[in-house]
């Protein structure tokens, strides 16, 4: 197991605590996770913890919002580099899958997340980044539409929606089945049937 150093400056130690989090998020129910577990996997005692994040809500907020700027960031730098919207849809999709894959722990911690029935700071952070997620899909499906390459009709926040579900969808089967590579395997095909739906019909 990796040694993590334990005079760090404060910012990178909340950063390698949220990571260690993810990480443990990979190997069990995140909603198990203790702090004794994260202190033990970082090395350090549980006081040591706290000094940095006072209440594990605390923790899981930053968590979640290190996922948030990660995955977005992601899919802005991909966006940015396609040449018309059907590709920033399909880079925007892989991307997506590729940062589940590279991060396991990271869908495990937003499915668990939004499942809980209070509203924690975490939870909030979650819908904010998929409010976010949503917003930039709309926007590509609006290019699209003004070119005329998707069907003028179509109802962008039930495409968006529909897209989300797809990638979760994936994810999810791969959680079950603890192997990320069969989401990379079904990612293109999946998203080729989903082209088909929302593309403007020939007549």
């Amino acid at each position: 197991m990796k040694q993590v150093k334990k005079n760090l400056p404060a910012e990178q130690r909340r950063a390698v605590t949220v990571e260690a989090v993810i990480q443990l998020a990979a190997e069990k129910n995140p909603s198990t996770i203790t702090t004794a577990e994260i202190a033990a996997r970082m090395n350090l005692t549980q006081g040591a913890l706290f000094r940095h994040f006072p209440k594990k809500d605390a923790l899981w907020q930053s968590v979640m919002e290190w996922i948030s700027v990660r995955l977005l960031g992601d899919v802005d730098e991909v966006i940015g580099k396609a040449n018309s919207p059907m590709e920033a849809l399909e880079l925007m999709f892989l991307a997506h899958i590729n940062f589940a894959a590279r991060h396991p722990g990271a869908p495990r911690m937003m499915f668990a997340e939004l499942q809980r029935p209070d509203k924690s700071a975490a939870k909030r952070v979650a819908h904010a980044m998929l409010s976010k997620y949503s917003e930039r899909l709309e926007k590509i499906f609006e290019h699209a539409m003004a070119e005329g390459v998707i069907d003028t009709n179509l109802d962008v926040s039930t495409a968006s929606v529909m897209f989300i579900g797809l990638v979760q969808g994936l994810v999810m089967q791969s959680l079950i089945a603890g192997d990320t590579s069969v989401m990379l395997s079904n990612a293109k095909p999946v998203f080729a049937l989903y082209c088909q739906a929302i593309k403007k019909s020939e007549r």
